[in-house]
């Protein structure tokens, strides 16, 4: 089996991103929090991972903004954006920006595994391309 996938998942909500990461946890994937988008980009730069699960509404630097600044810092990294709000525009402009995937929130855990699996492997497609 190759080596677990590493999500950081980045919302303000503690209680959700705490049940998540358990959940995420219980598949085998190793998971890191953040609460804002500013803590994501302090995160990444001391534990870098192959997936982010972003928030599209946070208070301070939103989503989209987080998504833009990750991408310049650690353009290997695989964002998915997850939005609360069945906002689609919002989405399509996250896969604009940069991310690979979204699902509106709360989303399915299975839906939400395999989106990280799918994601995983499009970076190691990129690695061995």
């Amino acid at each position: 089996m190759s080596e677990s996938v590493r999500v950081l998942l980045v919302d303000d909500e503690e209680s959700y991103v705490e049940t998540l990461r358990k959940r995420l946890m219980r598949r085998g994937l190793v998971v890191s929090l953040a609460h804002s988008g500013e803590q994501a980009l302090a995160s990444l730069d001391e534990n870098p991972v192959d997936v982010v699960l972003l928030d599209v509404k946070m208070p301070g630097m939103d989503g989209m903004e987080t998504l833009t600044r990750i991408k310049q810092a650690h353009p290997r990294v695989e964002g998915i954006m997850l939005t609360g709000h069945a906002n689609v525009d919002v989405a399509i402009r996250g896969m604009e920006q940069g991310a690979s995937d979204y699902l509106m929130k709360p989303a399915e855990m299975d839906d939400l595994y395999y989106k990280i699996q799918d994601a995983h492997k499009k970076i190691l497609l990129a690695d061995n391309g």
